[in-house]
């Protein structure tokens, strides 16, 4: 047998006369001490709070109103100088109770109103109260359709530090709205003075950058000056203004014939051309997806579904997205029990509105009931979806608000729109003619955002009792933009026996305060 070859010796072994060896000389990588490998930090994922705010609920809890905003907290400043309130309805004693109370008498204050009848007591009534006001002044808009209203919701406000914002909101400008009713809010930064005059070029009118907002804006605030320079001074002002910090699209209606063809880069398109032409360049998650119309309002449509479905919801359906499967269509709409259980029971019904008394309106409820849903979603003829519970903390504040999501099947939103527009013709405009106009009979204006405006590859995920979302809420670790969600999700349809409230209706059940309703 061969002998097993001998052990290597240590360095430090003596020699066979005692004496100790002379060191081996070693590479100097391996005279270091070794230490395990550095761990990898994990990158902190950006989380952004939703655009979009919920107005405060006086008759809920604290934890309900986190992130929510007041009329006060909007209005409160001292430094405001100058404020222009559009509106439908108009309590101007209550708007002049939330400016500072030192500085509310200086404050420029312009309403810019829809009631252009001198014996309507919606204007006697605002004019008797300006008069107590003499830093107020009213303006009346140009109304050229018989059926329109002015009902955008927007405040400018202009500070003596030289800034000024711009307020896109769904609230009246009366108490109820902004008590007990769900109501919200998009906000500009404050925006700076322009170091230097620039006229936009076509790559900074990019669809969701500052100056395409701007642009929009001041071409809305323009057609105010139809017939008489309402607006023109505050324009003129407006225009010195930075806007570059804003994200967001406007989408607006203007009444009057509008070319839906144009083309022209310089133009502004309305209603829902302005929602069809910015959604064409808005990407959207691949697969399944629903959208998702929360209104207060919808008006006689017609007797088949041809409007809202090749209109509005087609308008509603596109993106920049090859081969995107169509959305499914959900709206949701209060029903009486809804409104019975409301923090103000039937009275807050009283600024919801359908109507289904005639022929029309009973075959327009036909086509409406199987995309309807409930705003609070806890119904028990309900007929409850798929999904995560998760409570929007305003089941029992009655909607106010409107608001425009498409979800998609990857738990994330592709876009959101917060805007005054209802369901209806008014505030959208008619099908195009054979001129390819539309006709547009109301005021209206709305804000609409989506993930990839706020950061770079981000994604948006709807948050609940909160503006902010959690890194967990969606898997991956881009940037998490949030989108405070008024109602509870899954959304729960219609049951078979249920119906929208109708605030011309009459009921005999008593609500929580023990009244009945009587049309």
């Amino acid at each position: 047998m061969a002998e097993p070859p001998a052990k290597r010796r240590r360095l430090s072994d003596a020699g066979d006369n005692g004496s100790t060896k002379q060191p081996v000389d070693i590479p100097a990588s391996l005279s270091h001490p070794i230490s395990p490998p550095r761990k990898k930090v994990a990158r902190e994922r950006k989380l952004i709070p939703s655009p979009i705010q919920l107005t405060t609920i006086r008759d809920l809890p604290e934890e309900s109103n986190i992130g929510a905003v007041s009329l006060h907290y909007l209005l409160g400043d001292p430094l405001i100088a100058e404020c222009w309130e559009f509106n439908y309805l108009h309590d101007v004693d209550f708007l002049m109770d939330h400016f500072d109370e030192d500085t509310r008498s200086l404050v420029r204050v312009h309403i810019v109103h829809g009631f252009w009848k001198e014996d309507d007591p919606s204007r006697l009534s605002m004019e008797e109260q300006s008069s107590r006001h003499k830093n107020v002044s009213l303006h009346a808009a140009y109304m050229p359709e018989m059926f329109g209203t002015h009902h955008s919701k927007m405040l400018v406000l202009f500070r003596h530090d030289d800034t000024a914002q711009v307020i896109i909101h769904t609230a009246n400008m009366i108490a109820k709205d902004w008590t007990n009713m769900t109501n919200g809010v998009w906000q500009t930064p404050r925006l700076p003075l322009l170091t230097e005059s620039h006229k936009p070029s076509e790559t900074d009118l990019k669809i969701g950058n500052g100056s395409k907002f701007k642009f929009d804006l001041l071409n809305y605030l323009q057609a105010y000056n139809t017939r008489r320079k309402i607006c023109d001074s505050m324009v003129n002002e407006l225009e010195k203004y930075d806007f570059s910090a804003v994200r967001g699209a406007l989408i607006a209606s203007v009444p009057g014939r509008h070319d839906v063809n144009e083309d022209d880069p310089s133009k502004t398109r309305w209603g829902w051309s302005a929602i069809k032409h910015t959604l064409r360049s808005i990407p959207v998650q691949s697969g399944k997806s629903d959208v998702v119309v929360q209104i207060s309002s919808i008006a006689t449509l017609g007797a088949t579904d041809a409007w809202i479905k090749r209109t509005l919801f087609d308008s509603l359906s596109l993106s920049a997205t090859a081969n995107a499967p169509k959305p499914e269509f959900k709206v949701i709409f209060p029903t009486p029990d809804e409104i019975r259980s409301s923090l103000d029971g039937y009275a807050s019904g009283g600024s919801i509105h359908m109507k289904t008394q005639s022929a029309t309106q009973t075959k327009q409820l036909q086509y409406l009931t199987p995309i309807f849903h409930h705003w609070a979603n806890d119904s028990e003829k309900g007929k409850i979806g798929d999904g995560e519970v998760r409570d929007g903390g305003r089941n029992r504040a009655a909607p106010h608000i409107k608001t425009y999501i498409r979800y998609n099947e990857n738990k994330s939103i592709d876009w959101a729109l917060l805007t005054s527009a209802n369901i209806s013709k008014q505030a959208w405009g008619e099908a195009a003619n054979g001129s390819g106009q539309i006709r547009i009979a109301s005021w209206e204006i709305g804000v609409l955002i989506w993930p990839e405006l706020l950061a770079d590859k981000a994604k948006m995920v709807g948050t609940f009792m909160t503006d902010i979302p959690a890194k967990d809420d969606l898997d991956g670790d881009e940037p998490l933009v949030g989108l405070r969600i008024p109602y509870s999700l899954p959304l729960q349809r219609y049951g078979s026996s249920e119906t929208p409230w109708v605030a011309t209706a009459s009921y005999s059940v008593p609500d929580r305060m023990g009244r009945i309703w009587g049309g």
